[in-house]
């Protein structure tokens, strides 16, 4: 194992493309409490007091053009945005959202050949991962960012950090040792914040949050500690820079670890396989490494539109594994029905459970009693060790 250094990003829920990821799945989650079959792919694009939604969907009508409009003001006043350049109450909303095209709802309801179920909603690729690194079996790098936004943000909303505003980032480099993740090497945090703020005032709320949030003996270096290193951040969010549905994927997965499909999840109910599949593929890899087969798991499965049964499976262990790939991958399609159906069916996944993961990582996080985050759960672990005899 090699020693090197790995940098991973995260955004808060307050960045341009985060406010439009989470009024996306809000819309979906709408439309999947009011039928959990409905069929929704919606983007959204924020700028100056401006959002436009705009995508296809199929189901109940009660879910109006006034509904996804509310939503997405719900969704920016949760956040906290009240600035003169985005507001919740005051921005205008622009919705432009159209029935499904039946060539697409025909092929996704049917399936294609002899596979009497339903089909993929869209061809693609989708990639899974898990590693032994944290105990949420995620990456270090990408996982403790996450946890730095995620801490700043609560304080924000309970009023302790209330000097700043919802925009910010982070980033992380940690300094690997044979091959294992031991110490910070510099972290950059920009945040939001309010006018007339002392940067050294926001340097101390932040390392206050790393105190908090890293592993002891992770601290990192006081000249490698970069806080809004290009000084003010007043202007944030889409006043600042405009935003985009599926622009974080990265952030939403990994924090480039490990590969990436290219689809993004937001916005789409899951019957499109670039999230469920998506899904599938990070609950059987932590599976894997939870069951103890391998540090390290890197999972592909493919799909064709219209067609119900994956094109491939691919196993890749990176040297760290006690069990061959190819037998690994014919016990994963044995414990697991990879069809959209049955990932769905598996997973519960045709609940209203989005708009929670629109922010601070799809992945790594802890399954909710309501069926969130069910691709978190280890519950497989039995099946493939029986499997295995």
């Amino acid at each position: 194992m090699k020693d090197f250094l790995f940098t991973s990003e995260s955004v808060s829920e307050g960045h341009p493309d985060k406010i439009c990821d989470r009024i996306s799945d809000a819309i979906v989650d709408k439309f999947l409490a009011a039928d959990p079959a409905a069929r929704v792919a919606v983007e959204t694009l924020t700028t100056t007091n401006k959002i436009v939604l705009a995508g296809e969907v199929r189901g109940p009508k009660s879910v109006t053009k006034e509904v996804m409009e509310q939503a997405a003001r719900d969704c920016v006043k949760a956040i906290g945005y009240e600035q003169d350049g985005f507001h919740w109450k005051n921005a205008s909303v622009d919705v432009y959202v159209h029935e499904q095209s039946t060539d697409i709802a025909a092929g996704i309801d049917q399936g294609t050949g002899s596979f009497e179920e339903e089909g993929a909603g869209d061809q693609g690729i989708m990639f899974g991962y898990a590693c032994g690194e944290t105990e949420d079996l995620m990456p270090a790098p990408i996982y403790y960012s996450h946890k730095i936004l995620k801490q700043m943000a609560d304080k924000r909303h309970s009023g302790e950090y209330d000097i700043l505003g919802p925009d910010a980032k982070s980033q992380l480099t940690l300094q690997y040792v044979d091959g294992k993740p031991v110490g910070v090497t510099s972290c950059v945090v920009s945040t939001q914040h309010n006018e007339g703020v002392d940067q050294v005032k926001i340097r101390e709320l932040v390392k206050a949050t790393l105190c908090d949030v890293l592993p002891k003996g992770w601290e990192c270096p006081e000249d490698e500690l970069y806080v809004n290193p290009t000084g003010n951040f007043v202007i944030g969010g889409p006043d600042g820079d405009a935003g985009l549905t599926g622009r974080k994927i990265i952030v939403d997965t990994y924090g480039g670890a490990a590969p990436h499909g290219g689809g993004a999840f937001s916005g789409k109910d899951p019957s499109k396989v670039d999230r469920s599949a998506a899904y599938v593929t990070r609950y059987l890899a932590k599976n894997v490494v939870a069951a103890g087969l391998a540090e390290k798991c890197v999972l592909q499965l493919s799909y064709a539109i219209g067609v119900a049964k994956p094109l491939s499976l691919y196993v890749d262990l990176q040297g760290t594994g006690s069990i061959d790939e190819d037998k690994l991958a014919n016990i994963l399609n044995e414990v697991m029905d990879l069809t959209p159906r049955g990932i769905r069916e598996k997973l519960e996944l045709r609940k209203p459970i989005y708009e929670r993961t629109a922010s601070y990582g799809h992945f790594g996080r802890k399954p909710d009693a309501d069926g969130g985050f069910s691709w978190e759960k280890t519950d497989l672990v039995e099946a493939i060790k029986s499997a295995m005899s």
